[in-house]
């Protein structure tokens, strides 16, 4: 049985349950009151940037005015711009290797251009706690229920979540921009520049909430945890945060240049119906944002970002801070293309790792899928910064005794509610049980526990598992993360191996891509 496929109907009927009251503090731009229940503060829809409409819109984010009366903060912001992908149906998506665009998918109906919000959960007697900020993926938003942090702050960390434009809205170039930005403004990338700006806040007001601002752990699953590797790679983030956790965020990228972006955003433009490079900033800002088709390539806009965050790592230009990196056995259940794209586009080295036969296509390219995005990448990663503050690598194998019988492994970003420890904010307690066995909640407590030691830390401990190695290539040992925990050694390594040595077959096919989609259009 398939638990997220029933999460929305379940979210219609659950309920607190928990008696509030409201608490207040000062931060630097004035005074804020939220909630206290059970030794645990929070503080919801607090603004860290100004609405991103009008003059702002593809503009790096503004601080907010100060203000002298009490803001409340009890309620969560709005979720940042974003169709809504339950409904994709209705529209067209469009995808190769490198990019996929969603063209006429409705708007999802919870979203708003004034959507820079951020929530604090905290210990009720925090004093100098570590702190961590929480980077979601590409969808959805911080009052998604799984990403609630009271468990963390039940824990002792000063929880931190950050909403961020995303898609088209949070990545995006046009000649039109380019022409009228400040010489010295970065340009395109506003996804990061607001998770910057996130960051920076927190820098200038955790310890308001008892959180120590020279311990700060950034983490993201997916797209946000590719997201933190592109923030691990930008000196600008240099003193913002102490540690970092990249959940099956990819690592590997063939980044689009400057002029490449522009030219994708004259397609976007004129699909719109906009006259592709010649609309004005004026036309494009006044475009209702789901009018525009949804994409958002990683590029290089020759200011902020000189180079990609794959070549940077390489070049061993990250910023040297301690990393918990890993995915979930079965992250192919997010491949976005057909088994047989996916066969026919691996290299004949690559392909010879694996064991193949007609009866067994779908399984293959979920491999390989899982293996090339999420598996490779990461300990490439771990690899390339070894030499530095140590990195530990993960697998997460663990499913839910519902669903055992249905799927292949640890589906992508099914460790999530498992690290957030969020059930009982999921499920109403009756539902919860039915769902939730209690092997579901012991690896919950393992999960949940790795995390919170390498936050307080820079090193995690998991309950019931040994000693958890740095990541080296001469052992190439990582931890399986399931009921009994342990230390494997080369997992896979055939296979990784080989996609490593090829990844440059991976990035000039999505450059090929690129090239036929800016030349040839959506076809």
């Amino acid at each position: 049985m398939n638990v997220m496929r029933f999460l929305p109907v379940l979210l219609l009927i659950a309920s607190g349950g928990c008696s509030d009251t409201s608490t207040r503090l000062n931060l630097s731009r004035g005074p804020i009151e939220g909630l206290e229940a059970d030794g645990v503060k929070r503080f919801l829809g607090i603004p860290y940037a100004m609405a991103t409409s009008g003059e702002r819109r593809w503009a790096p984010p503004v601080e907010v005015p100060g203000w002298d009366e009490v803001r409340s903060t009890k309620a969560f912001g709005p979720w940042c711009p974003q169709p809504d992908f339950d409904r994709r149906e209705e529209g067209e998506t469009h995808s190769g290797e490198g990019w996929t665009i969603f063209v006429d998918v409705p708007p999802n109906p919870d979203t708003s251009e004034d959507c820079l919000t951020l929530n604090v959960w905290a210990p009720s007697e925090a004093s100098s706690s570590p702190v961590m900020v929480f980077v979601h993926g590409n969808a959805l938003g911080t009052s998604f229920p799984v990403y609630d942090g009271t468990a963390f702050a039940r824990d002792g960390i000063v929880f931190v979540s950050i909403n961020f434009r995303l898609h088209t809205m949070g990545n995006f170039a046009h000649p039109a921009l380019t022409r009228t930005a400040d010489a010295a403004a970065p340009l395109a990338r506003y996804t990061e520049m607001d998770q910057l700006a996130a960051l920076r806040w927190v820098q200038q007001n955790i310890a308001a909430f008892g959180g120590d601002p020279e311990n700060v752990t950034i983490v993201g699953s997916s797209n946000g945890g590719a997201g933190i590797l592109q923030i691990l790679t930008n000196e600008s983030a240099g003193g913002l945060f102490h540690k970092a956790i990249v959940q099956s965020g990819n690592g590997w990228w063939a980044p689009w240049s400057h002029s490449q972006h522009e030219q994708l955003g004259c397609l976007l433009a004129s699909m719109a119906g906009l006259d592709g490079c010649n609309a004005t900033v004026e036309q494009l800002r006044a475009l209702p944002w789901h009018e525009l088709p949804v994409t958002g390539p990683y590029a290089i806009d020759g200011r902020l970002w000189q180079k990609g965050a794959t070549e940077l790592i390489a070049e061993g230009s990250a910023l040297d801070v301690p990393l918990l990196i890993g995915w979930n056995d079965f992250d192919g259940s997010s491949l976005r293309y057909s088994a047989r794209h996916v066969i026919e586009t691996t290299h004949p080295d690559v392909m010879a790792t694996y064991q193949t036969g007609q009866d067994r296509e779908q399984d293959l390219a979920y491999e390989i899928y899982t293996d090339l995005h999420a598996g490779a990448p990461a300990r490439w990663v771990a690899h390339q910064l070894e030499e530095g503050e140590p990195s530990y690598l993960y697998l997460f194998s663990y499913v839910l005794s519902s669903e055992r019988d249905d799927v292949r492994g640890a589906q992508h970003a099914y460790e999530l509610p498992h690290v957030f420890d969020s059930w009982d904010e999921i499920f109403p307690p009756v539902i919860g049980s039915f769902f939730v066995s209690e092997e579901d909640l012991e690896m919950t407590r393992i999960m949940h526990a790795c995390w919170v030691s390498f936050a307080a830390t820079g090193k995690p401990s998991c309950p019931g598992a040994p000693d958890w190695p740095a990541y080296n290539r001469a052992s190439d040992q990582l931890m399986e993360l399931n009921l009994t925990p342990r230390v494997l050694s080369r997992y896979r390594a055939d296979q990784l191996d080989a996609h490593e040595r090829h990844m440059n077959h991976y990035f000039e096919q999505s450059v090929a891509n690129v090239e036929a989609l800016l030349e040839n259009g959506v076809q």
